[in-house]
């Protein structure tokens, strides 16, 4: 059973926090910071943007600036897959943000077995209730992993 509405609600309500604090409240949910991610709709071509949190990141390796910043795809369990998830396998170039900043260019992947393995963990470490998202649902919930694109690749 889809849980649609109230997921909507949900993120209607924290747009409003976010909002009527001028950011200052609902920039993180516990310890996990909370990103803007803006796909492009797989239908409409449309930018998309959805508010998500961060269970884990890293610093990129080999002395690049940047984090890797790792997602949950859970909808709270629901048997569908999120909208942004569909909208990012199509097309994996987005644009990250904390709420209230300039948004900067990011690449979407799904992270394959062996970086599911690795992060899973974590993100559920963060955030207990990914368990029992996964057991609430027949799919497996995907970790995905955002990467910040070169600059100069993105304005070539």
């Amino acid at each position: 059973m889809s849980n649609r509405r109230t997921m909507l609600t949900i993120t209607a309500l924290h747009h409003a926090v976010l909002r009527l604090t001028g950011n200052r409240l609902g920039r993180r949910l516990g310890t996990m910071p909370v990103i803007e991610l803006t796909t492009t709709g797989h239908s409409s071509g449309l930018p998309r943007t959805a508010l998500l949190t961060v269970p884990a990141r890293e610093p990129l390796p080999g002395g690049q600036s940047g984090e890797r910043l790792i997602v949950i795809a859970s909808r709270g369990g629901d048997d569908l897959q999120p909208a942004w998830y569909l909208n990012l396998v199509a097309e994996p170039r987005v644009l990250v943000a904390a709420p209230g900043e300039h948004p900067r260019p990011y690449r979407a992947r799904t992270a394959d077995p062996d970086e599911r393995a690795r992060w899973w963990p974590e993100a559920v470490r963060a955030y207990g209730g990914y368990a029992q998202y996964q057991r609430r649902t027949r799919r497996e919930i995907p970790v995905v992993i955002l990467e910040p694109e070169n600059r100069a690749e993105v304005d070539r």
